[in-house]
């Protein structure tokens, strides 16, 4: 464990974990968490990103672009995370810049609808939207690596299931970082982890759920894809800390892929933060997740044969 991780875990349990934990309301959450993205990227990384709208059936997403992606590079699709309720693709610009360095590859961030305006089905639809998008613009999904963390990795999960399921082409692999994927709740960790998660408020999951769902079925594998079908996968990568009240999220989204077929690395580490990647800049533990999860979408894309092969 290095010593940056010692000093984050001190600042996460007595200082972040209970400020996350009494923010009134998803306006208040919102202001929260742009301020410690702030404080994470040290700027406002975003400054220099690309700015578009995806259109899809009369309804535009928005979304930043580390860059735009010259014609036939494969590139990220990548959705923040923030439990459906906040985060945007400013508070994620860092990790999006940080990723596009490690894999050589540029990176989309969508700004989907959050809760509870928008409760569910909107942020699934709005991500369906910009895959259609994408692909009405020409591009083959074999060149979209689909990622994200915590909701936002739920998230690219369910689209994926959807995507199996209704025998629609696949993205070229799946790469997640603490992926919330059962609003069930029924993951067993939420319990045998709460003293030992650094991040999450064990006691406002339900009412985070309640807020995102609004009376909605909390096993629709829309929002929850641990109950998806995922026929004919692509290559899927998870990471996940053994001390996060989500662990189980990940280990039975791994057997769920994987006894539908699909091949599935697991890299579970230990006594990190939920979304550790996020800290980058600060943990030198993040920087060696991102770097194995470049590696990984790198494996997707070999090199082009050259003339004399």
């Amino acid at each position: 464990m290095s010593w940056q991780l010692k000093a984050l875990r001190v600042v996460m349990r007595y200082a972040v974990r209970r400020s996350l934990g009494r923010q009134r309301d998803s306006i208040a959450a919102r202001a929260w968490f742009e301020r410690g993205a702030w404080l994470n990227a040290r700027g406002r990384p975003y400054k220099r990103f690309t700015s578009d709208r995806l259109h899809c059936d009369g309804h535009d997403v928005p979304a930043l672009w580390t860059a735009l992606p010259a014609p036939e590079q494969p590139f990220l699709l990548y959705f923040h995370g923030g439990g459906y309720v906040m985060g945007n693709p400013r508070t994620h610009a860092a990790l999006a810049t940080y990723l596009t360095r490690k894999t050589g590859l540029q990176t989309c961030l969508p700004d989907y609808r959050l809760a509870p305006e928008h409760p569910f089905p909107a942020a699934f639809d709005d991500a369906l939207c910009v895959w259609r998008a994408l692909l009405a613009r020409g591009i083959a999904p074999q060149s979209i690596a689909l990622g994200g963390d915590s909701a936002g990795g739920g998230l690219a999960l369910a689209m994926l299931g959807h995507l199996c399921a209704t025998g629609q082409p696949r993205p070229s692999c799946v790469f997640t970082f603490s992926p919330f994927t059962d609003l069930s709740l029924s993951g067993g960790t939420i319990t045998s982890n709460a003293r030992s998660e650094l991040l999450l408020p064990p006691q406002r999951l339900e009412q985070l759920r309640n807020r995102v769902l609004a009376g909605a079925d909390p096993r629709d594998p829309r929002i929850s894809p641990l109950f998806g079908s995922f026929k004919d996968a692509p290559p899927v990568l998870i990471q996940v800390a053994r001390s996060e009240i989500l662990l189980d999220d990940s280990r039975r989204m791994a057997e769920v892929l994987k006894r539908d077929g699909a091949a599935v690395t697991v890299q579970e580490w230990g006594n990190l933060p939920h979304v550790w990647q996020f800290f980058h800049g600060w943990l030198p533990e993040a920087r060696k997740a991102l770097t194995d999860a470049a590696t990984f979408i790198r494996q997707q894309y070999p090199p082009a044969p050259t003339g004399g092969s």
